[in-house]
């Protein structure tokens, strides 16, 4: 559906929104009708829907904005499970004023951990904002982001929200909740190089980039149709059928689990025992270093990784695993498993079977 959406938009709405003429005025009522279809979605007013290229832009964004705008003694607490893009965002807009959360084994931000944090004394830096994401993009782990949101809205403070993992995959009703939420497109289906974000509800001065007055004064740039079209109907499709599925996906990825772990003794899921999103699995493998695995079944046809796309192919350890207590030495042993909304049971066991193959290779040392 986002294809032929992205078609569609290119032959019947192609022209600058922003120009004088009627074909363009054409354009900006379907730019607006987007805009109130997705924060329908979310549970959010149309006016706070941003159309960007992406989270990392958004991140970036919101976090300028916020250092801006907040008291100049204004802290951030994070949570160091973040993707790397929210956690570069916000060192570089509030520099040393930032306090990381306490995340468990599991990978879990308590709220009752964030409130503790809240309540710290003001001597120690006051924390105006609290950055915890949806669903961690490594493990798959989910957050407990309504009752977060609960915790900041009681205290007045700025709640961010990274939902590009959890959109496509779980219902997005409920994330307006969150003062400010990032997005990518390409994680459910819509082009690489459109997201958005849902600004603040009394961020009414809020400027994503300088020099541009499209979007309401929110964002400059020509904005692009034909990619909001493909995301909202990726979106809308994921909505309307895709996330129903989830306890069927469930339930293939945990039987999965459970025959690795018998097929493999010492086989560790990374997050287990916690809600984890149905498509991810890190598991830490009983042998062998993570990138020998990866070779191998690369060449079976199955493409794993040592980690999330955006940190593969970076030197050192996973910052998500360590925040979780994770030695260097089992980190080097874990890979994570993606599926998609076509995996079958099928599909599961045939990679159980070719990680079995593959770890007596290895073993032998073939």
């Amino acid at each position: 559906m986002a294809r032929e959406a992205w078609l569609r938009a290119q032959d019947e709405a192609w022209v600058n929104p922003s120009g004088p003429y009627r074909d363009a005025a054409r354009v900006r009522l379907r730019l607006e009708g987007a805009r109130i279809a997705l924060g329908a979605l979310m549970g959010a007013a149309p006016d706070r829907v941003v159309f960007v290229s992406g989270a990392t832009e958004a991140a970036n964004v919101v976090a300028v904005h916020l250092a801006r705008t907040l008291p100049a003694d204004a802290w951030v607490a994070i949570n160091p499970t973040e993707h790397p893009c929210v956690i570069a965002a916000f060192a570089a807009a509030f520099g040393g004023r930032r306090v990381e959360l306490p995340v468990s084994e599991s990978g879990l931000i308590d709220p009752d951990s964030v409130q503790a944090v809240l309540e710290r004394p003001e001597s120690e830096g006051k924390v105006r904002v609290v950055v915890v994401m949806a669903a961690n993009n490594e493990t798959g782990v989910v957050q407990p982001w309504t009752a977060l949101a609960r915790v900041c809205r009681s205290r007045g403070i700025e709640l961010v929200c990274d939902a590009s993992q959890w959109l496509g995959k779980l219902p997005a009703a409920g994330l307006g909740v969150a003062d400010w939420l990032l997005a990518s497109g390409h994680k459910f289906g819509a082009p690489k190089g459109v997201g958005f974000l849902l600004r603040g509800p009394q961020a009414d001065g809020f400027h994503g980039q300088l020099g541009g007055e499209q979007q309401r004064g929110h964002r400059g740039g020509t904005e692009d149709y034909p990619g909001v079209a493909a995301m909202l109907a990726a979106l809308a499709e994921a909505e309307q059928s895709k996330v129903l599925w989830e306890s069927a996906r469930v339930a293939d990825r945990d039987e999965f689990e459970r025959s690795l772990q018998r097929a493999l003794p010492g086989a560790v899921v990374v997050g287990r025992g916690v809600e984890r999103l149905w498509n991810t699995v890190a598991v830490t493998l009983p042998r062998h270093e993570n990138q020998r695995w990866v070779a191998r079944m690369d060449k079976r046809g199955f493409a794993i990784s040592t980690g999330s796309a955006c940190a593969s192919g970076k030197e050192g350890p996973s910052h998500v695993l360590a925040a979780m207590g994770i030695e260097p030495e089992r980190m080097r042993r874990v890979v994570r498993l993606s599926s998609g909304w076509d995996t079958s049971a099928s599909d599961w066991n045939d990679l159980l079977q070719a990680m079995v193959e593959v770890g007596a290779e290895l073993d032998r040392g073939a």
